[in-house]
């Protein structure tokens, strides 16, 4: 039954080709051919804003959808992210063009309360430069316009334009409507389509790009004429019933031995900037080297030359001398470090977060989790999180054994509540702000009880089966033995016992992914696509490699100064990276965004927290462990009495 209830959640979790709007299909004039649509549809995904955090769904602001829309989800990664679709009302015959249909009507009485609430929204979501998001054949509707560096394709266009002094308007408001006056309020009702398709097979043809231009057009309430150049202004508490009439046109154009896979093109040549993802891998090896050579320089002189003296020492007839530097706390290296329980708990965790990591960048890397398959890198972090909940708990246990604790129980219970409930209860807690602003990131009660059911039903069973196994295997061996009476730590110097190791670990590896925050900040909070994992998992593990490095060095140093308490000063130090990365994030909510008001501030900051959070679980327990490797290694090359 157990496995039957894991088959029946990752089914579900990761359902990608299965809903509207999201497989490639073939298209083709007459139905007659078989195997092919002769319809196209245009999906609307949720309405975000630069302005404010919570995005809404498209009959939140009164667009041309169902009175009672149904929205699809590609797949749980989708869903959290907010990211769901509904049809519009377009009727759109491949290779047939339209000329000025009519998509739908609103009318806004001042004496009907609905229409003025609904009015109003729509105003409220122009005023706050909100984007629609349009999707069809799986790929984003595209808007481009012509620049000094050439022409420049985006994803998003606006509801409308609301010009003033305070906010600087996209350009798409400044290409469409130049000349409008000052705090006017204006809205795109009529969009022009242009779809380029090219020949798959003799009779059958697929989409290459979905281009639309917005407009803003004033409608003859008898008869539509989209050829005025005279644009629809709205105004704030009308006296007169409102009439906007949403019109479009297509148009059809065939692109000669075009390849399906270029259909992303338009966006990826676009926002590639693949001389400055170069310049990230090459700042990130530069810092790498850098560090491997000094740490090279430290092991391979100064540690190769007290391995010589101790054993030298240790074979010579003199009895009278005493040992000195890191040998002298060789009783002492290994011994359990304070609160041992939460010290195996997050090095469980953070194996967890590191494995998921490395595992779902792989994936990434070749094209499984791109753009394309919306919301498949979240639903694969979480599947991939759940399935790995027993090299948590076997970490956990072989830890919390070896420093010899009793309470296994309290361990294996710990290691599969304390993260996951730490994220559970944060998202909750920032799900509610969402639910409270109405917007549709915020994650459904079903789908709030999927990620439950995947905590408890799947992933914490997985860590009891990893906490037992590991609990049952032996005692980890070291070198030395510990003393019964803990040593004295001798007074440490300013350099090694104050704040600067950590501080300067932390920025140190913080140097190496500096360049490549820039583009993840980007596609999380600026909209923008981010395809190029091959860099990022490059990245990654040049960054980690960065981390293990700069604690293993630190951890010497501490060793050398005769302090044996380097368990939680490496899982500090390498933590500490998390600092200016939050840091980061603050600076670019400052300069880089333009959200306003303290909600959308709480959010970001809370998202942010959390990530960081997380980010400083993984980093510590991989030096951490990284360090007892090390540590072992180099008692081990000791000889003791």
């Amino acid at each position: 039954m157990k496995y039957l209830l894991l088959v029946a959640i990752l089914t579900n979790v990761l359902r990608i080709n299965s809903l509207p709007g999201f497989s490639t299909a073939e298209y083709c004039v007459n139905s007659s051919v078989g195997g092919c649509l002769t319809k196209i549809d245009v999906y609307a995904n949720r309405l975000s804003s630069p302005l404010n955090f919570g995005p809404f769904l498209p009959s939140q602001l009164d667009q041309c959808v169902a009175e009672n829309p149904k929205y699809y989800s590609a797949n749980l990664g989708a869903e959290i992210l907010g990211e769901r679709l509904t049809r519009l009302d377009f009727e759109i015959d491949f290779k047939t063009p339209a000329t000025c249909r009519v998509l739908c009507r609103r009318l806004y009485d001042p004496k009907d309360a609905k229409s003025m609430i609904n009015y109003n929204e729509l105003i409220s979501g122009i005023k706050q430069a909100y984007n629609r998001y349009w999707v069809s054949d799986n790929i984003p509707v595209i808007i481009c316009y012509e620049t000094v560096s050439g022409e420049v394709c985006e994803r998003n266009f606006p509801l409308g334009c609301f010009k003033t002094d305070a906010y600087k308007p996209p350009v798409q408001c400044r290409v469409q409507l130049p000349e409008v006056p000052q705090n006017s309020i204006h809205i795109f009702n009529h969009f022009s389509f242009n779809i380029n398709y090219t020949e798959a097979s003799p009779g059958k043809y697929h989409l290459i790009s979905v281009k639309v231009t917005p407009r803003s057009i004033v409608h003859n309430e008898n008869e539509v004429d989209c050829s005025t150049v005279e644009p629809l202004r709205l105004f704030e508490n009308p006296n007169i019933p409102v009439t906007v009439i949403y019109t479009y046109s297509v148009q059809f154009s065939e692109v000669q031995g075009a390849a399906r896979s270029s259909r992303w093109n338009y966006l990826i040549s676009k926002v590639s900037n693949s001389s400055i993802q170069w310049m990230s891998i090459v700042n990130s090896v530069l810092v790498v080297v850098f560090l491997t050579a000094l740490v090279a320089i430290v092991l391979a002189r100064t540690l190769r030359r007290d391995i010589m003296q101790y054993n030298k020492l240790e074979n010579s007839s003199n009895e009278m001398y005493e040992d000195y530097g890191w040998k002298l706390i060789h009783g002492d290296v290994f011994r359990a470090p304070p609160h041992p329980m939460l010290f195996s708990v997050l090095i469980g965790s953070g194996i967890q977060l590191a494995l998921v990591s490395v595992i779902t960048l792989f994936f990434a890397c070749f094209g499984i989790l791109s753009p394309a398959h919306r919301g498949a890198f979240a639903t694969c972090a979480l599947a991939v999180f759940v399935c790995l909940g027993a090299p948590a708990g076997y970490t956990s246990a072989r830890f919390y054994k070896f420093f010899g604790g009793i309470y296994w129980k309290t361990n294996i219970l710990l290691t599969g509540l304390f993260c996951p409930g730490f994220v559970m209860v944060t998202f909750l807690v920032l799900n509610i702000v969402l639910a409270a602003l109405k917007s549709s990131a915020a994650a459904s009660f079903s789908t709030i009880l999927s990620l439950l059911a995947m905590w408890l039903l799947v992933s914490l069973p997985l860590c009891c089966i990893g906490s037992f196994f590991g609990f049952r295997r032996e005692v980890i061996t070291v070198p030395t033995r510990t003393n019964q009476i803990p040593r004295q730590v001798p007074p440490q110097s300013y350099c090694i016992g104050t704040f600067i190791p950590v501080f300067l670990t932390g920025l140190l590896s913080f140097g190496c992914i500096s360049i490549q925050l820039f583009f993840i900040f980007n596609s999380i909070w600026g909209q923008q696509l981010f395809f190029m994992f091959g860099f990022l998992f490059l990245v990654f593990v040049f960054f980690l490699v960065c981390v293990v490095e700069t604690t293993i060095l630190m951890c010497y140093l501490q060793l050398r100064a005769g302090d044996y308490r380097w368990w939680w000063r490496s899982f500090v130090s390498s933590g500490s990276t998390t600092v200016f990365v939050l840091a980061y994030a603050i600076h670019y909510y400052i300069y880089k965004t333009e959200y306003r008001g303290f909600t959308s501030g709480f959010l970001y900051i809370g998202f942010s927290t959390l990530a960081a959070s997380l980010l400083f679980i993984m980093l510590g327990s991989i030096a951490s462990l990284f360090c007892f490797l090390f540590v072992k290694k180099i008692y081990g090359f000791v000889k003791f009495d």
